[in-house]
């Protein structure tokens, strides 16, 4: 048997699995009994995930990845939530919007309990909205192109606040309503929201409440919020815990839940011990260009030179392990509610790259993070790049420091991986547009040295636009140009398996808009 009809046979398996042993999104979890009792009881449910350390999770102090993030997020709620098919009503159980788009009005619930057992008010949620635009959060929805467009925030009575925008926008709604609501007895009298690390001070009104973290271990562990207002939380704790080897410590059941590649599969398949559960491809890997470090760069040619020259399906096989498809020129991955699939691709051709090339040689340097998968992927690069001229070479710092010299915009190439492909299809104006200072100066290009008027005309008409057909239509052709113009390329989107043991467990959900089922609370409240 051939290695492609292998890899089509194993495919099928693990479809044929996944079908036959229904996942648990949409279906009530189970709970944890004792065992071999007359009468089943109750006991407390501890769920524990692989950890590492992603900062203290307050809105001012995590780290911006998803993991920081999610972490926060448990202890903050926020007036929506994001479901498995869109934002769903939260703190705020209603909400309408003025028919010229300039007025939010948000109904809230009422008794909703601080953890230390005060009442949400509206004054909490104008206090957060302002708080926030003073004191950015790590999160920060409340700028468009660095500007606030919130123009004054209104409390009608005790449960229902008015927010008034300056100008209709298409991504406010999204905007406002994940923002998190952060209590007002707790935060005004902090000036330095960032250096707040007291334990004491995370009072949220979300389900979990922060009883432990160790920077060190990268160790966290959250516990149920027994006033919570919302749906009920069906575990009790959640631990993140520090593991060398997490299919190894799955397996020991010190860990509850791990992701595996397409590789690792037949582990699992047809052990109904296991249950599996697909992720969608809203993490990826994209190659940045900075035209202006490297104006070579700016020649179409040798972009499109750059894309022929990498076997993305080589990519997928030796790094993702098969566990990945190929990325979208036009960005918006295929499982994308808006992804247009029918965009300029550029297939691996060495001798079409030489040929843009026309006998040009190139001296390229290649910004990576310090991880082994970023390096096999710069190492595969490299390869290909000198059988058409191309010279790379693979720069390595830590995740971190790589983060902070792609913002500061100080790289030739960069490659970076992060999820939030999912996302409202905005994302394409934050990755290809330009961006407006605060004080209205001259826009800056979001990808240095390059600038495309059409592709501009439509990121800022998009953004403007309230009928979701006109706007659609919209995102499908400005990925059309962006595929044509491959002003940044994305490489591949990974697709991997959730692997956990449903007798312990059987909540876990995927939302609308993201990949992994750990960073959403729905996974752990009933439904």
């Amino acid at each position: 048997m051939t290695k492609s009809h292998k890899s089509k046979l194993l495919i099928l398996l693990i479809l044929a699995a996944i079908a036959l042993n229904v996942t648990g999104c949409g279906l009530k979890p189970q709970q944890n009994t004792v065992a071999g009792s007359d009468e089943q009881k109750d006991f407390p449910l501890i769920i524990r995930l692989e950890g590492g350390d992603w900062g203290f999770p307050s809105p001012f102090a995590h780290y911006s990845r998803g993991p920081g993030m999610a972490k926060m997020r448990l202890i903050y709620d926020s007036l929506l939530e994001k479901g498995e098919k869109g934002l769903i009503p939260w703190l705020a159980k209603s909400w309408s919007i003025s028919p010229d788009g300039r007025e939010y009005t948000f109904v809230l619930n009422s008794q909703v309990k601080w953890h230390d057992g005060e009442i949400l008010s509206a004054e909490d949620v104008k206090f957060s909205f302002e708080y926030f635009l003073k004191h950015p959060p790590v999160s920060n929805s409340l700028l468009i192109d660095g500007k606030p467009f919130i123009e004054k925030i209104d409390i009608i009575d005790e449960n229902q606040v008015k927010i008034t925008v300056s100008e209709p926008n298409s991504t406010i709604l999204d905007r406002l309503g994940i923002v998190r609501i952060i209590p007002k007895h707790i935060w005004e009298t902090i000036d330095d929201p960032k250096k707040v690390t007291d334990l004491d001070k995370l009072v949220g009104c979300g389900p979990y409440i922060l009883t432990d973290y160790s920077q060190e271990q990268g160790a966290y562990r959250f516990q149920a919020f027994k006033d919570y207002w919302g749906p009920k939380p069906l575990v009790d704790i959640i631990e993140f815990v520090p593991v060398s080897d997490p299919v190894l410590a799955f397996e020991k059941g010190e860990i509850d839940l791990i992701k595996v590649p397409e590789d690792l599969m037949t582990r699992y398949l047809g052990n109904e011990e296991y249950k599996l559960l697909k992720s969608p491809a809203f993490w990826g890997y994209k190659l940045m260009f900075n035209m202006e470090k490297k104006p070579e760069l700016a020649d179409i040619a040798v972009r499109k030179a750059i894309a022929h020259a990498i076997n993305v399906n080589e990519l997928i096989e030796k790094v993702a392990r098969g566990a990945a498809v190929p990325a979208s020129p036009g960005y918006l991955p295929i499982d994308h509610i808006w992804h247009n699939p029918d965009v300029t691709k550029y297939e691996f051709d060495l001798e079409k790259a030489k040929a843009l090339l026309n006998n040009r040689t190139l001296d390229l340097v290649l910004l990576i993070a310090d991880d082994q998968k970023e390096a096999r992927i710069a190492e595969l690069l490299k390869i290909n790049f000198a059988k058409v001229g191309i010279n790379l070479k693979a720069q390595a710092v830590d995740m971190k420091t790589r983060d902070s010299m792609v913002k500061e915009q100080n790289y030739e190439l960069a490659l970076i991986g992060h999820g939030g492909w999912g996302q409202d299809a905005d994302i394409l104006r934050e990755n290809y547009g330009v961006i407006v200072a605060k004080d209205s100066s001259p826009s800056s290009n979001v990808i240095p040295g390059y600038s495309n008027p059409k592709i501009n005309e439509l990121c800022i008409k998009q953004l403007t636009e309230l009928d979701e057909e006109s706007r659609k239509a919209m995102i499908m052709e400005l990925q059309k140009i962006i595929s044509d113009e491959i002003p940044l390329l994305p490489l591949y989107n990974t697709v991997e398996y959730a692997v956990f043991r449903p007798q312990k467990y059987d909540g876990w959900v995927h939302v609308f808009d993201h990949h992994e089922v750990t960073h959403n609370k729905l996974s752990y409240l009933e439904r």
